[in-house]
């Protein structure tokens, strides 16, 4: 029998299967620093866990950003973990469909992500030109800055991004 994933909100409570859930998740890379950051300073971010019975298997982020010298309309993707025991199993998409979902019901213009391009086109996402990442990407990066339209006001949505001060750092942006 398949164990039931339901999403919820993150609490201050779920900090300890947010950390072993990255750990699992990310073993080379520590992202939990940067979780911890953006869920500590960035207001009106958008954090959603999946959940079993048991704990956390899953987690998505969203931070709200302004782009040149206008505040956030959109908000950017990232990152998101699913442990390697539950991946394969749709938790992923579950977790992007319902903060998509969660966005554009609050009038968010548009969500932005850095990835995969075949996993994020699964959604909606496409390459996106007017919203400029924070740093140039390198060119084997083609096609990884994307974008979705959440049906919010987009206003003028051309410039160069600006997320949190924890999103600033270079090597978040680079191989």
């Amino acid at each position: 029998m398949a164990e039931t994933v339901e999403t919820r909100s993150t609490g201050r409570g779920d900090a300890p299967g947010l950390v072993a859930l990255y750990r699992a998740a990310f073993p080379a890379e520590d992202l939990w620093p940067l979780v911890r950051r953006l869920l500590a300073e960035a207001p009106g971010a958008l954090s959603l866990a999946a959940v079993t019975a048991d704990r956390i298997v899953g987690h998505i982020l969203f931070t709200p950003c302004g782009i040149g010298d206008h505040d956030g309309r959109v908000a950017l993707l990232g990152p998101l973990a699913v442990a390697p025991s539950a991946q394969r199993r749709g938790i992923g998409g579950l977790l992007v469909r319902d903060g998509l979902g969660r966005l554009g019901q609050s009038g968010m213009a548009k969500a932005l992500a850095l990835g995969d391009p075949g996993y994020y086109a699964r959604f909606g996402f496409a390459p996106e030109a007017a919203t400029l990442p924070p740093y140039e990407l390198p060119a084997e990066w083609a096609g990884a800055w994307q974008s979705i339209d959440l049906g919010g006001d987009p206003g003028d949505l051309s410039g160069i991004l600006r997320p949190p001060a924890a999103w600033l750092e270079p090597s978040l942006w680079r191989p």
